[in-house]
């Protein structure tokens, strides 16, 4: 009988273990200790988990990451099994409502007349319509492709960037250097759906803000390493950056005197943006263990040199 270890979190157990019973019949599901670590064949991994040491685990097929972060576990040097990060239906339409809904508050200006509620008639300056406005979505992997595509959907000129060149229908793809520039010169919008590696660290600096279009609006929702932090409220005082909706911070939670609380032209969301629902990542894991016993490929395998 195949052995599934559980290793994420104990307090989303009572969650997970029915999504996970009913994804795998058939399957011994476990939990730490309960069976010797050189019985388990996949383990079900969550980076705040109990298991971090995978020396023991010489039979584990695969660890099957909840998080669609992998850079905590990515450089364990007692990690040489496979390793795949979640990428699921569930997490998907999240990020893809996150990012949408918050793009469309910035086109249309919802909630940016709050401080303009004050008895005039404002009404010379209608929002463009969404052909006539810029957006960029910087991350052309599974979740920012997804994103990319629906924001072309609703009429809105679309450019994706990506570190090397990806095609996805009706967004324009830009890659390399070079291909960063041009894209965040068009972004009136700008979506930051990236891994956080080397190259990745500090994307949006005191330079590359300065190539975004004057008042751009930077949603974050993919880590909080992409963004140098001083620069972004340098260039939000400045009127640089006209908002920035975050969702990711270096450190979680955003600690209380952080200056984004205060911000004016800063809407902070608690890490919500591409949350792991149980029911769908149950069946992302199901998959991963059938084409295990089958010796298929796995599904969203980490390419490690990459990183992600």
């Amino acid at each position: 009988m195949v052995t599934v270890l559980y290793a994420g979190e104990a307090a989303d157990w009572p969650d997970y273990a029915p999504a996970l019973r009913t994804a795998l019949p058939g399957v011994r599901l476990v939990l730490p200790g309960e069976v010797p670590p050189d019985t388990v064949d996949y383990i079900v991994y969550a980076p705040s988990g109990p298991v971090q040491d995978f020396t023991p685990y010489t039979r584990a097929k695969a660890v099957l990451s909840l998080w669609a972060g992998v850079e905590r576990v990515v450089g364990n040097p007692t990690l040489t099994q496979p390793l795949c990060r979640m990428v699921d239906e569930g997490l998907e339409r999240g990020m893809v409502e996150w990012v949408t809904g918050h793009a469309l508050a910035a086109h249309l200006r919802i909630g940016f007349w709050a401080g303009a509620q004050d008895g005039i008639w404002r009404n010379d300056q209608p929002a463009p319509l969404a052909s006539e406005r810029g957006v960029t979505v910087l991350g052309l992997g599974a979740l920012g492709a997804a994103c990319a595509r629906t924001l072309s959907g609703l009429g809105f000129r679309v450019t994706g960037w990506s570190r090397s060149h990806r095609d996805v229908p009706g967004v324009t793809c830009l890659s390399g250097a070079e291909g960063l520039r041009a894209a965040l010169a068009t972004a009136e919008i700008v979506a930051l759906i990236l891994p956080n590696t080397p190259e990745t660290a500090d994307l949006l600096n005191a330079e590359t803000l300065g190539w975004l279009p004057r008042g751009a609006v930077v949603l974050n929702p993919g880590r909080g390493t992409l963004i140098d932090d001083a620069a972004l409220l340098a260039a939000l005082d400045a009127g640089q950056v006209g908002h920035a909706v975050l969702d990711v911070f270096r450190t979680e939670p955003l600690p209380p005197d952080h200056p984004y609380w205060a911000h004016p032209r800063v809407t902070v969301t608690p890490h919500i943006a591409a949350a792991t629902r149980p029911g769908s990542a149950a069946r992302v894991i199901a998959e991963n263990v059938r084409r295990g016993e089958a010796g298929e490929p796995f599904v969203h395998l980490v390419d490690r040199a990459r990183g992600y």
